[in-house]
């Protein structure tokens, strides 16, 4: 199994990509045993990031609502030192938000040198829910014609433009880019909403909102399809993950992480003979301190 299988591709068409595909798996337990693999090599790996200071990670995640995006960040970077990660979940933007340009905001939050940074939905949502409810864009104050009732496809390929200048400007800065798009079917979404009204533990998770959006579904496949189509580049791919069995779409996107990381060739800092000189400086120092 390979990643370079669940890059999206633009000829397929995207009614074929398999949302319940689990590889040479034969089950959960097999998965698992990945994961927890994955865990720690991932965990090996950030410390090198983080010693040698000269690229970042950020981890993009889009999904429609029940995909998993939540568990599988809380899965995959379980054995990670907290302080070398920072994860930021967008909602709907704030009114000082709304007085920037749509980046702005994830600007803000982009992981230092060294860190890795997630994204729980991302700068995507506009192109994606703004897209699938044309009337957010009015809010934004854009000096600029938009029509709810036209297509505005100069509009939209000017965002896909953004973004795909955006995301090289971050490659060419050091920046790993990594987008996860967790792919569900209708049929598992309404499974795991049904599964969160009926279960008490998970009444919290469920909102009515869910499903008015559920409504809007061929149009958010239709948005997602046009966005990935457009942004999907060679610097920052988009993974089309199968999301239908967890335990699955959480093995593939920890071990897609640790082979990106490794591409790297992340290495601890050298130390040179002055450093080690002063090293030893220091442990004579110490050795010879009275307490």
């Amino acid at each position: 199994m390979k990643h370079t299988d669940f890059i999206f591709d633009p000829k397929k068409k995207w009614e074929t990509f398999d949302t319940a595909f689990c590889g040479e798996y034969a089950g959960k337990k097999e998965a698992e045993k990945d994961l927890k693999k994955g865990i720690k090599r991932l965990s090996k790996l950030q410390e090198k990031l983080y010693a040698q200071d000269n690229y970042s990670l950020l981890l993009i995640f889009q999904a429609m609502d029940a995909a998993g995006k939540d568990g599988t960040i809380q899965h995959v970077m379980s054995g990670i030192n907290p302080q070398g990660c920072q994860v930021t979940s967008f909602k709907a933007p704030s009114a000082e938000e709304l007085d920037h340009d749509f980046l702005w905001r994830c600007v803000k939050q982009l992981p230092e040198r060294g860190r890795i940074g997630i994204f729980n939905r991302s700068y995507y949502e506009e192109v994606l829910i703004a897209r699938v409810h044309p009337e957010i864009i009015l809010n934004q104050k854009l000096p600029i014609k938009f029509k709810i009732q036209e297509e505005n496809a100069d509009f939209w390929k000017q965002r896909f433009e953004d973004i795909n200048h955006f995301e090289k400007y971050l490659t060419r800065q050091g920046v790993v880019i990594l987008k996860f798009f967790l792919n569900v079917s209708k049929e598992e979404q309404k499974l795991r909403f049904l599964d969160r009204i009926d279960n008490p533990s998970k009444n919290w998770k469920f909102s009515m909102g869910d499903v008015k959006e559920r409504e809007y579904w061929d149009d958010y496949q239709h948005a997602l399809e046009e966005s990935l189509r457009h942004t999907s580049t060679d610097h920052a791919p988009w993974y089309v993950i199968p999301a239908d069995k967890k335990w699955f779409m959480r093995a593939v996107v920890s071990d897609i992480i640790c082979e990106r990381l490794e591409l790297l060739k992340l290495q601890f800092p050298k130390i040179t003979t002055q450093m080690k000189a002063e090293l030893q400086k220091a442990k004579e120092k110490l050795e010879n301190e009275t307490i």
